[in-house]
């Protein structure tokens, strides 16, 4: 699983990715890929358990379980997936195509399907 992620994740650094993980609501990191041009402490565990308490509070607008929430900075956009018990995370250039990001993030999560159904059972 850990080689399929990567190569997914690697021919997207051409386009802007910068990082991409799968990590826990507490931010423990199960599967991770990193460009060479991000900086080391681009991705932070607050970044996962705070996804996580905000996931939570827009699913309380009524409008049924939110499945990812994107965010756009000056120099980066996130784009965060939830697939309970992981949040898949993807860091990439701002002016990036937030799209093909999207894209790539419903493919890790078809990707992790067995490993959340493994965790889901137990």
């Amino acid at each position: 699983m850990e080689s399929r992620f990567n190569e997914l994740c690697s021919k997207h650094f051409f386009d802007g990715l910068l990082f991409a993980s799968v990590t826990d609501r507490d931010g423990v990191v199960v599967l991770k890929c990193k460009s060479d041009n991000a900086k080391e402490d681009l991705m932070e565990p607050i970044l996962s358990t705070t996804f996580a308490v905000t996931n939570n509070q827009a699913s309380k607008l009524g409008l049924g379980n939110n499945k990812s929430i994107i965010s756009v900075y000056d120099l980066y956009q996130i784009i965060q997936f939830i697939d309970t018990p992981f949040i898949i995370n993807i860091i990439a250039d701002a002016s990036s195509n937030t799209g093909l990001f999207i894209n790539l993030g419903n493919n890790l999560l078809e990707l992790t399907k067995p490993l959340v159904e493994s965790m889901i059972e137990k």
